[in-house]
């Protein structure tokens, strides 16, 4: 992508989300500081999906264990099920796994996210969702949260997801949701959602949702990719067929951003729940939540600066 010279400091002005060059047009620029998202059609191959959708079945199936990959699985299937897809629901930090990470360095990617972050970009969470379909035991409606919740980097404005649906994604089987406008509001509080039934691990909601938001269903088509700002206030819905909704996504951010502390903040509680998960797994006894993300983070275009 041609690029213009671009700090990593939003720019006064008119446009405070994008950045200056040729790729977007003014009315893309416009509806992604207004709405806090946009989308992409048609942005990557079927080709590439295919190779995407190839490597997670082997994950699935053992037949590859990527390193620091978390696999989320329904337990509750595992005995009628075995090791296959109908019972993964996601691989998180998938970035050791060089065929999954090839979405994080697609140059058709790259060349949107460089509109958000400016020229020196790190990939910095990785996922590849597998919407199992909902059952009386669990559900796997993600509840409405902003994912800067999650980060302890700034500013929120060269950070954007993004995010490509690998088959077809409308309400039946649980496309995302977004409440356009959202990123202009501040990070809110988040916690479990008092369901009845099982909340996954780490899937925190709005602790104080405002309902009467107008919500769109992003309807997608395969290979169709949405960028979107990590303050926007998005979930995704049930899946109610009897198949899988597949996605896979990047959050990018400048590498010119910092790490913040959250010690006496709204992400202490994330900050203690994440580190616990990381001293169990690996037995360790002192991480600091700033090791974690320079685990999960690499390089894809330009410089490292400071993440």
């Amino acid at each position: 992508p041609i690029s213009a010279q671009v700090s990593a400091v939003p720019q006064p002005g008119r446009f405070c989300y994008t950045l200056d060059n040729n790729v977007l047009t003014t009315e893309q620029r416009q509806f992604y500081e207004d709405n806090g998202y946009l989308l992409i059609k048609k942005l990557v191959s079927d080709e590439d999906i295919e190779r995407f959708r190839k490597e997670f079945i082997r994950i699935c199936k053992k037949e590859v264990n990527p390193l620091g990959a978390m696999i989320m699985k329904d337990e509750s299937l595992k005995s009628q099920y075995g090791q296959s897809e109908k019972v993964v629901n996601k691989v998180q930090d998938f970035q050791e796994d060089e065929e999954l990470f090839r979405y994080c360095t697609l140059p058709e990617v790259l060349k949107y996210v460089e509109c958000f972050t400016g020229r020196n970009i790190m990939a910095m969470h990785t996922m590849l969702i597998n919407k199992l379909p909902d059952s009386d035991k669990q559900t796997f409606l993600h509840p409405m949260h902003q994912d800067l919740h999650y980060f302890p980097f700034r500013p929120a404005a060269r950070i954007v997801c993004s995010w490509t649906a690998m088959e077809r994604a409308d309400e039946d089987n649980g496309c995302l949701i977004v409440q356009p406008g959202t990123h202009k509001l501040p990070l809110k509080p988040h916690g479990y959602p008092k369901w009845e039934g099982k909340a996954n691990k780490l899937f925190h909601g709005l602790l104080d949702e405002d309902e009467k938001s107008p919500r769109v269903h992003t309807v997608m088509e395969k290979g169709d990719t949405v960028f979107f700002h990590p303050l926007l206030i998005h979930g995704s819905g049930v899946n109610k067929t009897a198949g899988f909704r597949k996605s896979i996504s990047c959050h990018f951010a400048s590498s010119e951003c910092y790490y913040i502390d959250v010690k006496n903040t709204i992400q202490e509680h994330l900050e203690k729940e994440m580190l616990e998960m990381v001293r169990k797994k690996y037995k360790l006894t002192s991480v600091e939540l700033r090791d974690l993300w320079n685990l999960r983070a690499r390089l894809v275009q330009g410089e490292r600066i400071n993440l």
